[in-house]
């Protein structure tokens, strides 16, 4: 700090905030780094370093203002919470958003040098919380999309049945039929995408194995090469890679080696190992959550509520459930948890609100 400029009041806080919150943002990456191993680890390890320089050029810039130490901000606190409590998953893409957000951006008191770093620790973070992203189990996110694809159709259901004017028991066992349906046919549909995509994949796996027909192919005519055209190679690798293949087969032939007790990995002509995804797996999961989600809404009915406590405290509840389902796909998609929540209510709302207008108008109309 320059020793001849006296910082204010409102610049010695805003200093001491910064290096809580770069303290405790190197932890957090030190955090997810002891849960990692390999290049991720290493990565990590270094944008916490990172953070420590920043940490020691805002405790430079305070001098003797730097005084005790203080709390992080309360988000950088709840990043912290799940770095040691949940997976990397979340935390990464909180952790995306804060750096998309740094303050030092326009902040005059912060350089230039740490505004370009936190600029480029958005980038690290978006390119670590993708990897994330795409390790995880599709059935995570089967479940958030299942559950709210339930809340939202049943509620819509029940609502536009309670606009018409029946009573309880007939809403009751219109959200049951709604869930059974529903689960059903998201089941249904789940088997036949999942089952297709595994009918295609098979398709498109070659049948022949190297260990068995190379010894047999000629290798003046060498049409092993038009093989590796085909699967996108270009004719120079091609006809390298065809090379190295007779290569081992002869070495294999001159130390007696049988070419069928070659291991089954062992497949040159590119036999895919993609391993297939269940389609009872995918249906029995599409089931239950979409179950789960639909089965929120007729709650009340089962204690006996009146259609209008029932609608009321039906619509109460799946807002709570949308608000949590939204905020978790806007943070595995690294956007705001709270716009996200909120839209994914509006959503919500808006289609019970238009089908109760719906069964307002049939009720009348039958009525």
């Amino acid at each position: 700090m320059d020793s001849h400029v006296t910082p204010t009041n409102a610049q010695i806080s805003r200093w001491r905030r910064y290096l809580a919150n770069e303290r405790a943002e190197a932890a957090v990456y030190r955090e997810l780094a002891h849960r990692k191993t390999g290049e991720e680890r290493e990565i990590l390890l270094a944008l916490a370093e990172s953070e420590a320089r920043h940490e020691g050029y805002w405790r430079d810039k305070l001098g003797d203002y730097v005084g005790f130490p203080r709390q992080p901000d309360l988000g950088t606190r709840f990043v912290g919470f799940l770095a040691k409590r949940f997976g990397s998953v979340f935390t990464l893409a909180l952790m995306q958003t804060a750096e998309s957000r740094s303050p030092y951006i326009t902040d005059v008191d912060a350089s230039e040098q740490i505004a370009a770093d936190e600029r480029i620790h958005a980038e690290v973070v978006r390119g670590l919380a993708t990897r994330s992203r795409e390790k995880m189990s599709g059935g995570f996110r089967a479940a958030v999309f299942g559950a709210n694809d339930g809340l939202v159709s049943n509620l819509a259901l029940v609502v536009g049945v309670m606009g018409s004017g029946v009573g309880s028991n007939f809403i009751l066992i219109t959200g049951m039929s709604g869930l059974l349906a529903g689960a059903l046919s998201m089941a249904a549909g789940e088997w036949v995408s999942v089952k297709s995509q595994n009918e295609l994949l098979e398709a498109s796996t070659p049948r022949l194995k190297a260990n068995t027909l190379l010894p047999e192919l000629d290798v003046n005519a060498n049409e092993l090469v038009l093989v590796y055209r085909a699967r996108g190679l270009s004719e120079q690798e091609a006809v390298a890679k065809a090379d190295e293949e007779f290569s081992r087969i002869a070495l294999e032939r001159a130390i007696g080696l049988n070419s069928e007790e070659s291991s089954d990995e062992d497949d040159t002509l590119g036999r895919q190992h993609t391993p297939a995804n269940s389609e009872w797996a995918a249906a029995i999961s599409s089931f239950l959550f979409f179950a789960v989600g639909a089965f929120i809404p007729i709650i009340p009915f089962l204690f006996g509520a009146t259609p209008v406590v029932g609608a009321i405290i039906a619509t109460i509840l799946v807002s709570g459930s949308l608000l949590i389902t939204g905020g978790v796909v806007g943070v595995l998609s690294g956007k705001s948890p709270l716009t996200r929540g909120f839209r994914q209510l509006l959503i919500g709302i808006g289609a019970a609100g238009i089908t109760y207008l719906l069964g307002l108008t049939f009720g009348a109309v039958v009525g």
